[in-house]
């Protein structure tokens, strides 16, 4: 089974390179990993070569208190495996998986949700095992906890593996890691990520959150070199609460990006899904992407429309001179109790769920597929192989895949 190229042991080597004057920090994975790179032609023509990713988006990953609860076993831990397990194919599957982390994580005890939320350094310890390699922190609960909440949640990404990036504990990480850059397969990103606020929370002194302001973001954006960058992504923590429709500002912003060249803008926050937009060519490919949100992974919301949420699914193909090419797909997801188990279509289908349960999840089904069609994205994701095995043959390279780089943000790829 492949996970996801930035997934790294406890005891991760790292391997400083220079090269033209920079720092290139190489982690070595405990896995061996998929090298997605295919060529056409012969020794008498130009060579062709293509990279792909998979790249997976998902929405608010929230721990209010009855979850925390739900978690706590008998020795007196916490353990999240249950709540993740029927999704972790999705995320294991990908090259590349992206959640916004809307939590703060606490080593004292005293855990809270609604409002200010503090939560288990355990919960964090699942994602690796679950698959995701990116967990974005520009949102409105990240000062909940002021600069223990932000050290603390920073100190155990990173002891993780997990690379992140929105907030930052000084600008010496801030200079490092936004925008954060990632090269997969050959394909290079650039990812920023901002939010529209902190809830009114200061954000504490030396500490750094990305505000989402236009004139800072369109200075970002002219910084990236797009000789030397293939996709650029920005999440936003935007939007109304409760809202199925993006308001003028979220659809002013999508715009904003994708004039400088940003190829897929996804958003968090209204904890319900909203539309998918695509941009596409003149023979119907589509280049970029808007998501305007992602709805919740997980939480205690259990109203209509707020008890699940959407996985997107993108799969990238660079083609030499051709601009990026987005194959989009998605999967909806619901969550159920007591456990808030995540679940897939294929899943609800399969394990036992109390009557009004089945009702819930089966309209909220429902009621995604017919709010994702609208905006005409039809293909729903069942398939969960890893990456490669579907469209994109293994290559028979005779040297395995190049490891995922991390680097700094102001250096060239």
């Amino acid at each position: 089974m492949l996970t996801s190229p930035l997934k790294y042991a406890l005891a991760t080597s790292i391997l400083m390179v220079v090269a033209t004057g920079f720092a290139t920090w190489t982690f070595t994975s405990n896995h061996a990993e998929k090298q997605a790179l295919s060529c056409e032609g012969d020794s008498t023509s130009f060579v062709s070569c293509s990279s792909h990713v998979r790249l997976v988006l998902a929405g608010d990953l929230m721990q209010h208190v009855p979850q925390v609860k739900a978690a706590r076993n008998s020795e007196g831990g916490y353990d999240y495996a249950e709540s993740f397990q029927f999704v972790k194919p999705v995320f294991q599957g990908a090259n590349l998986a992206i959640l916004n982390f809307e939590t703060t994580l606490t080593p004292s005890g005293r855990y809270t949700g609604y409002p200010q939320f503090r939560s288990p350094p355990a919960l964090a310890e699942a994602l690796p095992e679950m698959g995701i390699d990116v967990a974005v922190l520009a949102n409105n609960h990240i000062c909940d906890n002021g600069r223990t909440g932000i050290d603390c949640t920073i100190k155990y990404l990173d002891s993780l593996g997990i690379a992140y990036t929105g907030a930052f504990a000084d600008s010496l990480q801030y200079n490092r890691l936004h925008p954060l850059r990632i090269d997969v397969n050959g394909i290079r990103f650039a990812i920023f990520n901002y939010t529209y606020g902190t809830n009114g929370l200061p954000i504490p002194q030396g500490a750094i959150v990305n505000l989402t302001d236009t004139l800072a973001i369109a200075q970002d954006l002219s910084g990236i070199d797009r000789t030397e960058t293939d996709c650029v992504i920005v999440f936003f923590h935007w939007g109304d609460e409760y809202v199925r429709k993006p308001n003028a500002t979220q659809r002013l912003l999508a715009g904003f990006c994708h004039q400088r060249g940003v190829e897929i803008v996804a958003g968090s926050h209204p904890h319900v899904v909203q539309p998918i937009e695509l941009i596409m060519d003149d023979d119907s490919v589509a280049r970029a992407v808007t998501v305007y949100s992602l709805g919740n992974l997980v939480s205690n919301q259990r109203n209509r429309y707020r008890n699940g949420g959407l996985i997107v699914t993108l799969d990238l193909e660079k083609t030499d001179g051709q601009p990026l090419a987005i194959h989009p797909s998605y999967t909806p997801v619901w969550v159920s109790l007591p456990k808030y188990r995540i679940l897939t279509p294929s899943v609800a289908d399969t394990v036992a769920l109390a009557g009004h349960e089945q009702e819930a999840c089966r309209q909220f089904m429902q009621d995604t597929r017919q709010w994702v069609a609208t905006e005409g994205l039809t293909e729903e994701r069942y398939d969960f192989s890893a990456a490669g095995e579907e469209d994109h043959p293994e290559p028979d390279t005779g040297s395995g895949s190049n490891p995922p780089v991390i680097l700094p943000a102001d250096s060239p790829l």
